[in-house]
């Protein structure tokens, strides 16, 4: 048995895509984004077609490496914290919305010039991590 596709309330809605509840009640008025009525009466938008919109609204910052590569997802975003001791370091890159933390180490931290403030890129392939930065030239 399939499992029912939720419904989601207008706030609920809006803090899953990160806007205002008026954003999505505009989206809904102008036709971009399906709702109906629940039993209460409350307004109300499908999972699915949430899921879909969500997905054709995402705008992600363009990759800056020209690297071509096998991961598909590349995070673009801002070094906002480099924890390092002799041999390892912990490096946070805030991705839009998104905290990604990757453990490298700390040559690595090093070579790549890793610091709060520096525009990074971090590639995700399964279950590994890894941080690039755009190459000069």
């Amino acid at each position: 048995m399939l499992a029912a596709v939720p419904h989601y309330r207008i706030s609920e809605a809006a803090g899953l895509l990160g806007v205002s509840d008026d954003t999505v009640r505009r989206w809904v008025e102008g036709g971009q984004l399906p709702s109906e009525r629940d039993a209460a009466g409350r307004l109300t938008v499908d999972g699915a077609a949430l899921a879909e919109f969500a997905r054709a609204q995402a705008r992600s910052t363009p990759d800056p490496s020209g690297i071509g590569r096998s991961a598909r997802n590349r995070l673009v975003g801002l070094v906002t914290e480099v924890i390092s001791d002799r041999v390892m370091s912990q490096v946070e890159i805030q991705c839009g919305p998104h905290r990604i933390v990757s453990l490298m180490s700390t040559e690595a931290v090093r070579e790549l010039g890793l610091v709060p403030g520096a525009l990074a890129v971090a590639v995700v392939k399964s279950t590994n991590v890894v941080v690039e930065t755009p190459g000069e030239g």
